[in-house]
């Protein structure tokens, strides 16, 4: 069954948040460092097992702490997914479900009454690109320089202080890879020139469309040529496009080595928390698809890593994989409140990582902002095997697959009436979120009364 929650339902964007008392600080609360990339899927790493690229800093992460190879984001686009991680709340709850906008965030301020120095760098996007006055941060350094950021957050972290920290550091890479497919050079610099078809990463054993595909991601497609370039593209195109972003990821994991030195060079004597994870992926040629909103798992499955020390620097051991449900958005904030020794505010509906109750569940929210396209949005949801998807219209506009035998998403399962007791369980689980967080994707529910849609 899906996840019992206490959330009251959708917000103003600009309401704020409930906020908890000031809490006193114990001496041995850890430093935390977050980094976020931005549009990396979740096996865009060579820790994940992908021979195609090389990124020795975050395999070090993973190697110190746990991946999390289940964990996905709260919605595929930028400034719904940076909500909802610094609120702990689904972006359809807080009326932010495109690039404009923005809630007032709860975890710079959670953190300050708390006796950290709280600092931010690189991108805020909530709607701002860089982060405004009054929201539980100081600013660090500005979007869209990577190299600056990472020289930036090494230097807060070496900054001796008596008092804990957190510091969130906000990379735009490989977000460039959208400028890349309009021929244009990412903002952090151009790219070489990749190399001959043949050397560059094969294509995925997904790219072609799977049959009884959604057709409402594909219309967006269309319709949207700017973002999705590609309508004319032959495989020899896919591959450089994957071989681009490949370089990308391994461009923003060089500034991450740069800052995880700085955390083994300082001397706090504290424990040391570091999460490493994305707002959310990229297509990266599944499907044929490049960029984010629809629902196939590389553009809402995200890296999630979480190392941990009692001593100094990043901890030398670890290595371990978990296969845990984590829902980043809805789970950031208790994770860290309970690392931390906090308490998280009252009514969020996630949970620590390590809490003794794993997820039953989770759901991902989307929505296209276009022209002439109403209603276009869509939810998912999946257990430990199998994943649901539906969108508010179309042909085919339910989706249901057994991960476990079929990771590509090749084979919708939703068309086969043998299936048809599992399609019901997702349904009911889907329509028993909507009614609980009053979720406006109830009237699109299948067998909503007419004339709701």
């Amino acid at each position: 069954m899906a996840e019992q929650s206490t959330d009251p339902g959708p917000r103003h964007p600009r309401q704020p948040q409930p906020q908890p008392q000031p809490q006193p600080q114990h001496p041995r609360q850890p430093d935390i460092l977050v980094v976020l990339t931005d549009q990396q899927t979740a096996d865009a790493m060579s820790a994940s097992g992908n021979p195609h690229l090389a990124t020795p800093h975050m395999d070090s992460l993973a190697a110190a702490g746990t991946r999390y190879r289940q964990a996905y984001c709260a919605q595929p686009l930028c400034a719904p997914s940076r909500a909802s991680l610094l609120t702990g709340r689904l972006p359809s709850a807080l009326g932010v479900t495109g690039n404009t906008g923005g809630p007032e965030p709860v975890l710079g301020h959670l953190f300050t009454e708390a006796g950290y120095d709280c600092g931010y760098g690189g991108k805020w996007h909530l709607p701002e690109l860089d982060l405004p006055d009054g929201r539980g941060f100081r600013s660090i350094h500005p979007a869209g320089d990577d190299a600056g950021l990472a020289r930036a957050a090494a230097d807060f972290v070496r900054a001796p202080r008596e008092r804990p920290f957190l510091l969130v550091a906000s990379f735009l890479e490989p977000h460039g890879i959208c400028e890349w497919a309009r021929g244009q050079d990412p903002r952090t610099g151009p790219l070489p020139a990749p190399p001959p078809a043949e050397q560059c990463p094969p294509l995925p054993a997904n790219f072609p469309p799977a049959p009884y595909e959604a057709r409402l991601p594909r219309l967006a497609q269309q319709a949207w040529a700017h973002t999705h370039p590609t309508a004319d593209w032959r495989e020899d195109d896919w591959r450089r496009y994957r071989h681009a972003y490949y370089a990308l990821v391994e461009r923003v994991d060089r500034h991450l080595g740069l800052l995880l030195d700085a955390l083994r060079e300082r001397r706090s004597g504290r424990p040391t928390v570091v999460v490493f994870s994305s707002d959310h992926g990229d297509g990266a040629g599944a499907h044929r698809w490049n960029q984010k909103w629809a629902l196939y798992e590389e553009s809402v499955r995200v890296p999630f890593l979480l190392a941990t020390s009692d001593g100094e620097g990043v901890p030398a051991d670890g290595g371990a994989v978990s296969d845990r449900l984590v829902s980043t958005g809805l789970d950031l904030i208790p994770t860290l409140c309970d690392l931390a020794g906090l308490a998280p505010p009252p009514g969020l509906p996630g949970r620590s990582v390590r809490s003794r109750e794993p997820r039953e569940s989770l759901v991902v929210e989307t929505r296209w902002e276009l022209p002439g396209f109403n209603n276009a949005l869509g939810r998912m949801i999946r257990d430990d095997r199998h994943k649901y998807v539906c969108y508010a219209w179309g042909d085919h506009r339910e989706q249901l697959f057994d991960l476990t035998a079929d990771p590509g998403e090749m084979v919708n399962l939703a068309v086969d009436a043998r299936h048809a007791p599992l399609l019901a369980r997702f349904r009911a689980l889907l329509a028993d979120h909507c009614t609980r967080t009053a979720d406006p994707f109830t009237r699109f529910l299948p067998g909503a009364p007419a004339g709701l849609g």
